[in-house]
């Protein structure tokens, strides 16, 4: 088992540009194993960008991007989820129209080895590969205390539902490392609380490590072990959540504050 402060995903030196709009300038960061990484700054200062370029939706014009010692800087966004890379986005990605139980049982296609054929044909190993996977959705359901909505059709849950459904298609991956881009927007304080238990008990459980855009200063602090600011699409500080809380270049940039 890796050591906590071994290097799990490394951002080296990255640049990223929308015509005139520079994203990203020079950005560097690592993750260590088994930590939980916050990532904050202002809107546009280039964090969900900085998500989208380790999982593959965003090409990043200049440097690296390494996981577990392999350079994925130039692979699809499907291959990165293969190799154990999980993400929620700002905007709920589920299937409306179906259940629960089988969005759930939808983030667990890339881990799905039985071919098509025996698939629908439903013998042998196949059989035996659904009762898999239906028993981590099951162990899903309950973690995330949606048994009563289990059945119902994703549309129609309120949006606090929505987003415990949108975390536990994340880790239906079963991921190394799980990237999450504000899994607590839009949502009251006592749901917030809900989804902060939710990561730091599956952090605790299954080790699982976790890098976080949040805009919750305060729950930030609580959940993190460390905390990376951007500004303008540039690093403008790193540290424990007790560092950064008291960092004059922080305050100014995302406080607002001279």
């Amino acid at each position: 088992m890796a050591e906590k402060d071994t290097v799990q995903l490394s951002i080296e030196d990255v640049w990223l540009s929308f015509h005139e709009v520079k994203a990203l300038q020079g950005v560097s960061l690592e993750v260590k194993q088994g930590e939980i990484l916050a990532v904050v700054g202002p809107n546009g200062a280039g964090k969900s960008c900085l998500l989208n370029v380790v999982n593959g939706f965003y090409r990043a014009q200049k440097g690296s991007v390494t996981f577990e010692g392999r350079d994925i800087t130039r692979l699809s966004g499907h291959r990165i989820a293969a190799l154990g890379i999980g993400r929620t986005f700002q905007s709920l990605q589920l299937y409306t129209g179906l259940s629960v139980l089988d969005n759930l049982m939808a983030g667990r296609h890339l881990l799905q080895k039985t071919g098509m054929v025996a698939a629908a044909l439903y013998f042998g190993w196949s059989h035996k590969e659904e009762i898999e996977h239906r028993k981590q959705v099951e162990w899903l359901i309950d973690f995330l205390e949606i048994e009563a909505v289990r059945n119902q059709t994703v549309g129609s849950l309120s949006y606090g539902l929505r987003k415990r459904v949108d975390l536990g298609r994340a880790l239906a991956l079963e991921p190394r490392i799980l990237l999450l881009d504000e899994p607590m927007a839009g949502m009251n304080r006592d749901e917030k609380e809900d989804i902060a238990r939710f990561i730091l008990d599956v952090h605790e459980m299954r080790g699982t490590t976790i890098v976080v855009i949040e805009h919750d200063m305060g729950l930030v602090m609580d959940i993190a072990d460390r905390v990376t600011v951007l500004d303008w699409g540039q690093k403008i500080a790193e540290g424990s959540p007790e560092e950064i809380k008291t960092d004059p270049e922080v305050i100014k940039a995302f406080l607002g504050e001279e």
